[in-house]
């Protein structure tokens, strides 16, 4: 049981969460909303909790940081490599030669839920070292945490955080700091980082390739069918999603397809 939250207050900010942003808050992680709120009271330095909902409800900006304190950042390069094996050695492929058909050249690609960018730069070393002329790609990198947006911006990684990355594309793409790896501009310009909340319609449309990974598990039913809703509306008539390997669209009133590979299991919308 926490000890900051009445029963009361816990219904009140749990209830404002989830109608901002889908992410849900039980009983089972009741403490770590606890600890974030006990957090943003010390940098606010109020002692009243009942006063920080009345400025959260009042302040946009002060919102986006209580929103921000909330979400889990967990990621790495190279996260979940069957992943990356399977959009190489399989996806593609396909949509190259679904775009042979259009004479379309560009591959357009959305990180939904990027974190601190490690995915969106994953993709894109794996694209510029793989894809094959004359195609190009653009990648769109979105995420609900400020925080998180403005490391991915900034392209620079201590050196702890660069595990998982081969010697290669270290090389290639990479600047050794003092203190660390900067991205090169070069790579750094195939990516663009923007705020959004995935419980919207984004308005992109056309996208080939989807990654929503461990982002889908924060969701209850609802908000998780509005986001895949909101994919599929995104998305191209041929186009591939991947969402994360414990996190299933089964039993979900959705027209993606469920698809096999060799290297993993994703979603594939499929459009006359």
């Amino acid at each position: 049981m926490s000890d900051l939250l009445t029963d009361s207050q816990f219904t009140e900010f749990r209830k404002l969460i989830y109608d901002a942003s889908g992410i849900t808050f039980s009983e089972t992680n009741r403490s770590i909303l606890d600890s974030r709120l006990k957090e943003r009271l010390r940098d606010k330095n109020l002692e009243n909790l009942d006063a920080y909902y009345k400025i959260i409800t009042s302040d946009k900006e002060e919102f986006k940081l209580f929103l921000d304190s909330i979400t889990t950042n967990l990621t790495r390069f190279f996260r979940n490599q069957p992943h990356f094996d399977a959009l190489i050695n399989y996806v593609i492929p396909h949509v190259i030669e679904n775009k042979k058909k259009t004479g379309d050249t560009k591959i357009k690609i959305w990180s939904a839920g990027c974190s601190t960018g490690e995915e969106p730069y994953t993709l894109a070393m794996l694209l510029k070292d793989k894809l094959p002329a004359p195609y190009t790609f653009e990648i769109i990198a979105s995420d609900i945490s400020l925080k998180s947006l403005m490391v991915g911006q900034q392209g620079f990684y201590p050196e702890s955080r660069i595990s998982g990355i081969p010697q290669n594309y270290l090389a290639s793409y990479f600047t050794k700091t003092d203190k660390g790896y900067q991205v090169k501009p070069d790579l750094m310009k195939t990516i663009k980082f923007d705020y959004h909340n995935l419980r919207y319609d984004m308005g992109a449309r056309n996208l080939d390739i989807v990654f929503c990974r461990n982002v889908l598990i924060y969701f209850d039913e609802p908000a998780q069918k509005n986001t895949i809703d909101n994919f599929w509306k995104s998305m191209a008539k041929n186009s591939y999603l991947f969402i994360g390997h414990s996190e299933s669209l089964f039993g979900m009133d959705t027209k993606f397809e469920f698809l096999k590979t060799p290297w993993a299991c994703l979603y594939q919308k499929n459009e006359a």
